[in-house]
This record gives C-alpha cells, structure tokens and sequence, in this order.
C-alpha cells in the first residue's frame, strides 16, 4: 500500500533527542525550543515566535490573547478542521462561516466585509494546503474596522504571499507541526505574534498565566501569577525532533515540489479533456507543495475513484466536512448568506500521497492508476 502520508524522519533527531535526553532538561522552553524560535523568526521575518504543544493551542492563545467573550462573532471559512472553530467557541464566541473560492478553497474575501457586524472580533484565515489567502485585500478590511486578523496557517509552513512568509501577514499566525504536515514534531505548532502589543502578554499566557520568562531572563527576582494562562509549551523531545528539520527545510520543501510538479505535469492532460480539476495556485502565491488534490465532478464519481484506488493499494482521502453542516457548526455557529461552493466543492475534492521523499516509481503507478480509473 502506498500510504496518504509519512511523517518525515531524519538521523539528526536520534541525536537530538539523546541530546535532551543527557542534558536532563526535557521540559519546555529548552535549547531546542529557542533554537527552532529563533530559526523561524530569523527565516520568516517574524517578530516573535513561541512554540506550542499544537496549532490548536495556538489558535486558543489567540481567543485568550483577544479577550473572546460570549456572544462575540469570529468570521471564518466553513472549510476548515474544528480547531480553527473550538479555539473561539471555547470562549462563547460565535463562528461566522463565511463562502470559499472554488478556485483556491480559501475564504472569499470578497464577502468578509459584508459579513461583519458591530460583534465581530477578529476574522480567521485559512491558507488551504499552503497557498495563501488574498491577503492584500483581507488586510484592508482588518485596518478598514480595526479588525484583528488570524492567519491559521497550519497548512503553510515555507509558503509565502508576496513575498511575506504565511503566517506573518495578520495580527497572529498559527503553525502546525503534527505528523501529517511538511515538517512534524508528532504533536506541536507555533504562535507567530506580528503585533508587538500582544508579545509580554502571550509569554504569560503560553506559561500558566506567570510572569516565569522574565524571570529566566533576570528581569524579575521571582515569578508569580499575574493573569490567565494555561500549559501551551510543548517538550523538549517534541521539538528536538523538529530542528532537523528546519536545518533541513530547504530540502524538504524542493522534494516535496518536486512529486507536486510530477503530478500536475502528468494529470494535465485529464484537466485539459474536463475530467478532473487541478490546484489552482495564483501568481503572487508560492505553496509549499503540503497536498496534491483532484476534483471529481461529484461525490458518487469521487467515492467510486477511492475505493478504485484502494483495490490498486495506493490510500486517496477526502478531507473536510465543512463544520456548518455540522452539529457542532449548527450549534455554534451560523452560515453567511449562501453556501454556494463551499459544500459543493468539498465533496469533489479528494487527497493523493505525498510525503517527503515519494519516489518517482510511486508517483507513476499513482498517475497511470488516475488515467486508468478515468477510462473505465
């Protein structure tokens, strides 16, 4: 079975690892997670980056970071994982789900601004499978209704809009570093904090709610509790296993490309002849080949292609249900205006392998398996 996914692996985190292991600091906030801090702020401009246990904790330090309270509304897509929602429900918040572009499946920016109301607190974008959001336009509408904007930019490690790395457009960005994206520590994420009036109160939060980083730095004689927080720092053995990577990151991400290009250029000729479409990456946007997807012309034609393909042993998925056709989205949450593509588009899109280090043989019996399935 060609598998969905690998979840990337380097000898450097044997000895990153042991590395930790000997020093006997294993808890957060070690060498490690300075180390990959200090690489992504240099590497992405970034102002200031705090590692956490998850993208999702780092989703939820930005409702607590904004002062979410019940009844606010958070603008964002539909077509998107339940983090991206939790993190502001959690705090009573309301999701405003807002349409999708069939093109990139990211929100459309042409409907936020006639989907905020005197409520809304923040808007949250998706950058799907690492091609940003418009951006320029988004930012508008943020400095337009002094409207802070949250890039969840799990998927967009290594992308950029620009120029400017995702994740370091808006107010916050979000990073994921689970085992199914280009870069892993298992569990993990980070925090990008583009606003410097939010810096000294993250470091708190992200520490239980203690003023515990100033006193490791010397600012202070002795720590205590000084508001809100929770245990966002991830381990030392989490985040040593991600500096390889980094070290890495180049490699990685053009090998990565590499299978991306291989199965746009082999899949083509099925877009040219109408039977499959194929991502659409706009000009101003560099991705960072984080999945390859084809779009069926329906959900009966993209479930009879999987099962296709699991009898040729090679594992396609489908990715979200949109959460407003959820339970939980139907609780917490309310659709603006129309779902004109957003549930539509969805149910066509299906996932091919691609992980680090695919090998070209794979990636032919994957595209010959396509064009077979296509002739049947």
């Amino acid at each position: 079975m060609i598998p969905f996914n690998k979840a990337v692996y380097l000898p450097a985190a044997f000895e990153h690892v042991a590395d930790v292991v000997k020093s006997s600091k294993i808890a957060g906030d070690g060498k490690y997670t300075k180390l990959c801090s200090e690489w992504m702020e240099k590497r992405f401009c970034a102002k200031k980056v705090l590692m956490t246990t998850s993208c999702t904790a780092a989703l939820e330090m930005t409702a607590i970071l904004l002062n979410i309270q019940p009844g606010d509304e958070i603008i964002m897509p539909s077509y998107t994982f339940v983090s991206t929602a939790n993190a502001f429900v959690l705090h009573g918040a309301k999701c405003v789900f807002v349409d999708i572009r069939p093109d990139t499946m990211n929100i459309d920016e042409k409907l936020i601004e006639k989907a905020i109301t005197e409520k809304t607190k923040a808007i949250v974008v998706v950058h799907y499978a690492g091609v940003a959001c418009e951006m320029d336009t988004i930012m508008e509408i943020s400095k337009k209704y002094n409207i802070p904007v949250i890039e969840d930019a799990a998927q967009g490690v290594m992308a950029s809009y620009k120029g400017r790395a995702l994740g370091t457009i808006g107010d916050f960005g979000c990073y994921s570093f689970h085992e199914t994206k280009n870069y892993t520590m298992g569990e993990g994420g980070a925090l990008v904090i583009n606003n410097e009036d939010y810096l000294e109160r993250a470091e708190i939060i992200r520490e239980k709610g203690t003023n515990r980083s100033k006193f490791y730095r010397g600012e202070i004689d002795k720590y205590t509790w000084v508001d809100i927080g929770s245990s966002f720092l991830p381990s030392e053995f989490n985040v040593s296993y991600l500096y390889g990577q980094l070290q890495m990151a180049d490699e990685i991400n053009n090998n990565r490309i590499e299978s991306w290009r291989f199965y746009y250029d082999g899949l083509k000729k099925l877009e040219n002849k109408g039977i499959v479409e194929l991502p659409k990456v706009p000009s101003e946007c560099i991705h960072n080949a984080h999945m390859f997807y084809l779009k069926w012309k329906n959900v009966e034609q993209r479930s009879d292609f999987i099962d296709y393909m699991k009898g040729k042993e090679i594992s396609c998925v489908f990715h979200y249900v949109p959460l407003h056709s959820s339970f939980g989205g139907n609780k917490y949450g309310r659709m603006y205006e129309k779902d004109r593509f957003t549930t539509a588009e969805s149910e066509r899109l299906v996932r091919l392998p691609m992980f680090y280090k695919m090998k070209k043989e794979e990636c032919e019996y994957i595209i010959e398996s396509i064009i077979n399935f296509s002739n049947t």
